[in-house]
């Protein structure tokens, strides 16, 4: 058994696909009672989201439609990290990207992994309210729909699913919990 007795040891691994934004192995492992077991791990660049508000303190959204769920959602802005990008910087353009606004600053809130369970993808969040009107550079294979949204109608949109991804659960939360002060 290990010292810790959690930890699982790599035997081997298999890579089984590489694509543009993730890529998945097949890893065999010894488990802390020395059994031996398989994990399926998917390895995620990483990715930024932010928390913008505008002058009238209404939330930005994008409106999308999410091919793995095959329906459109609400989400905050994001995207990838591209390899040894800065997340703030990255934050900066996906923000002006996806909703056309750029800003003056930028506040980091927290980091954390979306599914620790198969994945090792880590988001970086990050608010601002220091926005400044732009135009949209969406990416040519992107298609969204940039909107604000006042917090009552920010929750309801969670209560009714429109609001559905995690990341974006939480700016509502994070909202609600600053309006409190």
């Amino acid at each position: 058994m290990d010292s810790d007795g959690l930890t699982e040891k790599t035997i081997d691994t298999q890579e089984i696909f590489k694509g543009r934004v993730v890529h998945l192995f097949l890893d065999n492992v010894q488990l802390p009672n020395g059994a031996k077991a398989t994990r399926e791990v998917v390895k995620h660049p990483g990715a930024v989201a932010v928390i913008a508000v505008n002058p009238e303190g209404k939330l930005l959204l994008v409106r999308q439609y999410r091919y793995p769920l095959d329906k459109i959602i609400y989400e905050i802005p994001a995207g990838k990290l591209e390899p040894g990008e800065d997340p703030e910087k990255a934050a900066v353009r996906e923000l002006e990207e996806e909703t056309g606004y750029s800003c003056a600053k930028m506040e980091r809130i927290i980091s954390f992994y979306t599914t620790p369970g198969f994945s090792d993808e880590l988001i970086h969040l990050y608010y601002t309210d220091s926005l400044i009107s732009g135009q949209q550079h969406l990416d040519e294979d992107e298609f969204l729909e940039a909107s604000a949204f006042d917090l009552k109608e920010a929750v309801q949109m969670v209560q009714s699913m429109q609001i559905a991804d995690l990341k974006s659960m939480y700016a509502v939360q994070f909202m609600q919990l600053r309006a409190k002060g």
